[in-house]
């Protein structure tokens, strides 16, 4: 029983459950809609971000299995519990795949036949990632920040909402940003500790810290341009019933959120985003003050 007990509790820690935030990343479209008002709409979300987040499970699951044997000679690595021997590889595969499955029919018949595409689709490129792409120079960045934005599409794909050009853009380039900056921040802690050898990720050793840093600094500098001639589209002034242009006011904490995070780059300490996000105060009340502005632009308050 204690056995089992322990390759569950493996199996629950190869899914990577300090990810799951970014898998809320499901809600900006609505969000952004104003849609999240709606009980039945919060409610597709839920199932959304639960099928996205048994997606990403699979992958980190066949991932693992696949890795087992170079993780077992990482310093690090060899601590997951597949390659630490605590979760078999047949079971890890067998898991994966039947989650790979689960989030696809569960989407077709939950949601419509879009959303079960996107996670299919979002499936196949991470598993080639796994498999080839990963070890493609440039293309790596391209992946994971295509699945940050099937992240970002997938509810309102799943809602019907139409997605605008300004918040693709928007939020594909925010996502090369942190992409690009956790790549730069490994490369900046591996040069520190080992002149360059030992690298973490496949590719790491062949980008320059030279090279991370310009794609973080377009990918940011993009960005924050999107969201502004998004902001600016409507004018700057308050229309109906709103007292402030708050859409406009917005651009302010965003570009505020942009160049904070940007100091943890710079610094190379944006290895894990999710624990600068979660882990900075001031981060998170530029955070708030945004989703505040932001709210009371959509309610037209």
């Amino acid at each position: 029983m204690r056995g089992a007990a322990a390759v569950l509790t493996g199996l629950v820690r190869t899914t990577r459950p300090r990810q799951w935030v970014k898998n809320v990343l499901v809600a900006a479209a609505p969000a952004a809609a104003g849609e999240l008002d709606d009980p039945r709409n919060a409610a597709r979300l839920a199932v959304v971000f639960v099928l996205f987040t048994a997606a990403a499970a699979a992958v980190y699951l066949i991932n693992d299995a696949r890795d087992a044997e170079a993780d077992r000679a990482h310093p690090e690595k060899r601590h997951r519990p597949v390659a630490a021997g605590t979760v078999p590889v047949p079971l890890a595969h067998a898991t994966g795949a039947l989650l790979a499955v689960l989030a696809v029919t569960g989407a077709l018949a939950l949601c419509n036949a879009m959303t079960g595409a996107l996670i299919c689709a979002y499936l196949v490129m991470q598993l080639a990632y796994c498999v080839r792409l990963k070890h493609v120079l440039v293309v790596d960045m391209a992946v994971v920040t295509t699945g940050f934005l099937m992240r970002a599409m997938i509810g309102g794909v799943a809602l019907a909402i139409p997605l605008s050009r300004w918040f693709l853009i928007t939020t594909g380039f925010g996502a090369l940003f942190m992409v690009a900056a956790k790549r730069y921040s490994e490369a900046v802690r591996m040069a520190d500790a080992d002149g360059g050898r030992g690298a973490t990720r496949a590719l790491l050793g062949e980008y320059t810290t030279g090279y991370l840093r310009f794609v973080w600094q377009l990918a940011a500098g993009v960005a924050v341009l999107g969201y502004c001639l998004w902001a600016l589209e409507g004018g700057g002034t308050a229309t109906g019933t709103a007292l402030l242009p708050w859409r406009q006011l917005s651009v302010i904490a965003f570009i505020l959120a942009v160049l904070r995070y940007a100091v943890f780059a710079d610094r190379g300490a944006a290895g894990a985003p999710e624990d600068v996000v979660l882990g900075d105060r001031a981060l998170a009340v530029i955070g708030v003050v945004w989703a505040a502005m932001y709210g009371l632009a959509v309610a037209g308050l």
